[in-house]
Formats: C-alpha cells, structure tokens, sequence
C-alpha cells in the first residue's frame, strides 16, 4: 500500500491526497514535516514534502507523482485518453504552479505567518499574478469544469491552488483576484466542493489549519 509522507497545511500535499482519494487508491497518510534530517534526505532530495512510499521505492514532487499514479492505477482516470488533450492539460497545470502559485507564494508569509513583505514584492506579484490568471483563463473555460466536461487532474489543481491564492490576495490587496480574473469561478469552486473527495481533503486542510493556529497562541 502507498504512504503519503507531509502534513494537510500543503496545498501540494493536498493535491496528492486528492489524488489518491478521487482514484479510489488506498493508501496511509503519516505526518511529516520538512526535514534536512538524513533519515528524510534519504526518501526526498530536498526534503521537502509530499512524498509517497510505493513498492518500488520513494517518489517526490506532487507532479511526478500525481502522473506516477496515473501509469501505474489506470481505473477511474485523471488526464484524457487523447495524446494531445492529455499534454493540454499538463499545460494548464504548469501554468497555473509556475506562472501564478510560485510567484503568489511570495505573499504567504505575511499571510499566514505573520512576517512583513515589502511594497515593492507586493507591486510585482500582483502584476505577475494578473497576467497569469488572464492566461490562465485563456487556457480554460471552467464550465464545467476546468479544461473540459469531465473532472480530473487540472481540477485537483485549480481547486488548491486558486482557492490559497485568493485568499492571500484577499487579505494583501483587498481584493480577490482570482474571482475578479476569472469568470464564474465561485460557481466552479461550488461544483468540486459537492464533491466527497474534496470535502474530505477540506477537512482535513481545515482542521491543520486549526491547530497550527491554535499552537501559535
């Protein structure tokens, strides 16, 4: 059976739990933290969370992941069958972790962690973050779902990763822009809340969330 390896605070975390649940994969989930401790270097090259524990050995990034259960658990697949479809989607999730995650998460540690980020770091994102969303939504529709009528991988994605965003935006500019870029999203997020598999990732994000809070008081 798989273990996920991390902690329901990432956003990435979530993306491959989300994975595994909406697969219908069983695996454990084990709290961890990053680590430079070797025992962790050992199963993540840097690190980092998540990671997963397979029969064949350990696998990090989220990506690299989420396409590893894709080969390797075919039932109940996340990316369309055709070739060119399936690349589309790559290329939507690309887009939206490198173009308009990465560079959001700049904003994070003022966000959620209580440090200060400058004026000027704030003026830069927001004009990368905008321009990424507006490609963003050149690449998607969101009716119903994010690159077509079938929920999968780009879904899992979009759900993380706009929803962190807008909210970090929110706080930083007073001003959601996620829903002021792209249209109908409060209706999108809606549709995949209805769903199971999210609601139980929700929770679980929800309540880490939670008692992070509640030890830093």
């Amino acid at each position: 059976m798989i273990t996920l390896y991390g902690f329901a605070l990432s956003n990435y975390y979530n993306k491959t739990k989300l994975a595994l649940l909406e697969k219908g994969i069983p695996f454990n989930e084990e709290l961890l933290a990053p680590s430079q401790d070797a025992a962790v270097l050992k199963r993540s090259p840097l690190g980092k969370i998540p990671f997963i524990k397979t029969q064949q050995g350990y696998l990090s990034e989220s990506q690299a992941i989420l396409e590893y259960l894709e080969d390797a658990f075919p039932e109940h697949p996340l990316y369309p069958a055709d070739a060119f479809e399936r690349a589309k989607c790559r290329e939507f999730i690309q887009h939206l972790e490198l173009n308009i995650e990465l560079i959001a998460r700049r904003l994070y540690p003022e966000v959620f962690f209580g440090a200060s980020v400058s004026a000027e770091t704030k003026d830069e994102v927001r004009k990368k973050v905008e321009a990424g969303l507006q490609g963003l939504v050149r690449l998607s529709s969101f009716t119903p779902y994010a690159i077509g009528a079938n929920f999968g991988a780009a879904d899992i994605v979009a759900w993380l990763h706009l929803g962190i965003i807008a909210i970090a935006t929110q706080k930083i500019y007073g001003e959601d822009l996620v829903a002021a870029h792209v249209p109908g999203v409060a209706d999108y997020f809606k549709r995949l809340e209805s769903r199971p598999c999210v609601k139980q990732v929700a929770e679980g994000r929800d309540a880490a969330v939670q008692a992070f809070f509640a030890q830093k008081k």
